[in-house]
């Protein structure tokens, strides 16, 4: 624990002009982003006696182990670097509102040729229009099945569109009336644009034009004695205010506003957004939060305006929004939004009237969902809670373990041995903290020595970050020969793209890049989570007492004694302890057990995955990969014009140059390739036991 007077600015060297400031705990993690309007005022409140500081704010003083600022020169420029900076580092004290749901919303996709209207959940889109969110898909199809009626927009997915377009055949849909079909040329991009058009002006909330219009064409069938067409719009006008009455209307007619109201107690804040577009509720969304800083009603509800149009331009942002409290500064919130907007934005507290009812109800929906969340919360907390303390008094640890890592070798009768490290924070996975190695210190298969130089390069790389942050003076001479270093520790995909791992959420992680280069020059720290850079009070491995005395021998020869080490074992579900020649057994009804076991499980899924991924691509590689330069393109341009490689390789050079964008250094180089290429084995039939043997046009048996 920290004393705040060990880095408190000296006086006079704090700005009194408008700003954003930033703690760091003693790793350089960001934990802490604030703004204010007078940076010497505001950070002089932390650095008051600790009695007197909130409870909670007095663990992040003392958690943190230094302060720095950037001064700003308008409110408004606060309000975005607050948010940039809190998406960015993700702070650890910040108040952070979690959807209680992965909400559906109707959009339909605007930036498309031929505009189709469809579910979506998740990140918005560019070129898309959305609408909602809503509470269920089934309510969402419900209302389009009914608008089809009128605006015959295609739904299909692009697979069916351009199967009927080949075809010459529409689906049902457009048999029936409820697509204009225009896969097969019965519209054109232009009208099938217009009626996108009109189908997004509906559901914006004007209504009546297409209801008056529609009434009008009926009436004027009905005196042509066109009856047939007059009862189809007959129907269409029905259709149409059925889907209306879906959303009630709640305010004056052509109203756009967003409600929000908040519940909150001493410990939980939830949040509940009522989305009112043309006068009527077209989509409603809650989030929950701990209050892990103190902060009011006033400070929760701008950290959900930040959270609700931080990404939001244009009409998504409305022109009214309503709050139960007004921010600490309503005039630069106003401003940031109307920014967003791109025209003024109203934000107030609801005096009475209409509005003040609405929001009575959003309120009681606030509250509703919080004593949902508190309700479906305790027995989860209580659980991670008991686990964690269940497992440091068996392994007889300090402290509970709150970060957890866990490490598991995979391998298939030694070809393509990986590993994996998982990682628990609280007792609740942390993807984006998941670590994936090859094993290449040596070939063929041996757990032990592979469990070995994988801890051994974990810590290693800790043991780099901790130098460079200059959070020692010397390093510990080691007790035993230090492994060389390794420069092949991957990001998941990062050696091989292809095999990317869809549970990975670092954003490093799936761009392919590998990790640095610990012989590189030290980059400046920016507060990022760096790979590595964090230390687990425990340590899992995925084995029994031969890997645990591994893992321990690694650590020690870094000089490491200060993290727990321990093993699980399969077969009995034992937990194993260095230098202990008998196990620890918990109890089969011990929530530490179930948790150790989740996470051994957790380790062993991801690394089988990347292993059975590696395997899957090297099956795959063909005598085609040793050629220099060819790219996936110019593969399947070759097989494609000579039918298979067996074609192929009888080609003549020349023949292989006729192939579009084949040179013929290339062609050389893939008759040499195909050449000097071994014999595949034959396939064999499993079901059979026949040979399969490749003709000119394919396989035969």
């Amino acid at each position: 624990m920290a004393d705040p007077s060990s880095y408190r600015p000296k006086p006079g060297q704090i700005p009194d002009s408008p700003g954003v400031y930033k703690f760091r705990d003693e790793h350089r993690r960001v934990i802490y982003v604030g703004k204010a309007k007078n940076l010497r005022q505001r950070l002089a409140n932390y650095f008051q006696d600790l009695a007197a500081l909130h409870p909670r704010t007095r663990t992040m003083v003392t958690t943190a182990a230094s302060v720095e600022w950037t001064v700003v020169s308008t409110e408004v420029e606060a309000l975005q670097l607050e948010y940039s900076w809190i998406k960015e580092f993700d702070p650890r004290f910040n108040v952070k509102y979690r959807d209680d749901k992965s909400y559906p919303y109707l959009a339909v996709t605007l930036g498309e040729e031929f505009p189709r209207v469809q579910v979506m959940r998740g990140a918005k889109k560019k070129g898309v229009r959305y609408f909602g969110p809503y509470g269920h898909a089934w309510a969402i199809r419900e209302t389009v099945d009914l608008m089809l009626r009128v605006f015959p927009v295609r739904t299909c997915s692009a697979g069916v569109f351009k199967n009927a377009a080949r075809t010459g055949r529409p689906c049902l849909l457009g048999y029936i009336g409820k697509c204009s079909a225009p896969c097969v040329g019965r519209v054109t991009p232009e009208e099938h644009r217009e009626l996108a058009d009109d189908f997004c002006d509906f559901m914006a909330g004007r209504t009546g034009t297409y209801i008056r219009r529609l009434e009008k064409d009926m009436m004027a069938a009905a005196e042509e004695m066109e009856y047939e067409r007059a009862a189809r719009l007959r129907d269409d006008v029905e259709a149409l205010k059925r889907a209306m009455e879906k959303s009630a209307v709640v305010l004056a007619d052509a109203t756009d506003a967003d409600l929000i109201a908040v519940a909150e107690d001493e410990l939980e804040a939830a949040v509940q957004i009522f989305h009112v577009r043309g006068g009527r509720v077209r989509g409603q969304r809650g989030w929950v939060t701990d209050k892990v800083e103190n902060v009011d009603t006033s400070g929760l509800v701008e950290h959900a305006l930040q959270q609700l149009y931080g990404e939001e331009t244009g009409d998504s942002v409305p022109k009214e929004v309503l709050v139960p409290a007004l921010p600490e500064h309503p005039e630069a919130v106003s401003l940031w939004l109307a920014g967003r907007r791109g025209s003024q934005v109203s934000l107030r507290i609801p005096q009475r009237g209409d509005k003040k009812d609405l929001m009575a109800t959003v309120q009681r929906n606030a509250q509703q969902a919080l004593g949902l969340h508190k309700t479906k919360r305790a027995s989860d907390l209580t659980t991670r809670s008991r686990a964690l303390e269940e497992i440091a008094e068996a392994l007889g640890l300090d402290t509970a373990p709150l970060r957890i890592e866990c490490f598991d070798i995979s391998h298939l009768q030694g070809d393509d041995v990986v590993a994996s490290m998982v990682v628990f924070e609280d007792g609740l996975a942390r993807k984006s903290e998941y670590r994936r190695f090859q094993i290449k210190g040596f070939e063929g298969q041996d757990d032990v020595r592979s469990m070995h130089e994988v801890i051994g390069r974990r810590f290693k790389r800790y043991l780099q970050e901790k130098e460079r942050t200059g959070e020692w003076e010397e390093t510990p001479a080691p007790t035993g020969p230090v492994p060389a270093p390794q420069n092949d520790i991957t990001d998941p995909g990062a050696t091989d793209p292809s095999a990317t791992d869809p549970d990975i959420t670092d954003p490093g992680a799936v761009s392919g890049t590998t990790a640095p280069d610990p012989d590189a020059e030290p980059r400046e720290d920016d507060g990022r989570p760096k790979r590595f850079a964090y230390p687990p009070q425990l340590v899992v491995v995925d084995g029994g007492q031969p890997q645990v005395a591994a893992a321990k021998r690694a650590l020690d020869e870094l000089g490491i004694d200060d993290i727990a080490v321990c093993g699980l074992a399969k077969r009995l579900e034992e937990v194993w302890l260095p230098e202990d020649d008998d196990p620890v057994v918990l109890p089969r009804s011990s929530e530490g057990l179930y948790l150790l076991q989740r996470v051994r499980d957790e380790a062993h899924r991801f690394a089988i995955t990347y292993q059975r991924a590696k395997r899957a691509k090297r099956i795959r590689s063909g005598p085609l990969d040793a050629v220099a330069g060819l790219g996936e393109t110019r593969k399947q341009a070759l097989i494609k014009h000579f039918g298979s490689v067996k074609k192929l390789k009888q080609a003549t050079i020349d023949e292989i140059c006729e192939v579009p964008g084949i040179g013929r250094r290339t062609a050389e180089s893939v008759a040499v390739a195909l050449a000097s290429a071994a014999p595949a084995a034959p396939a064999v039939n499993t079901a059979t036991g026949e040979i399969i043997e490749e003709d000119d046009g394919g396989t035969t048996t």
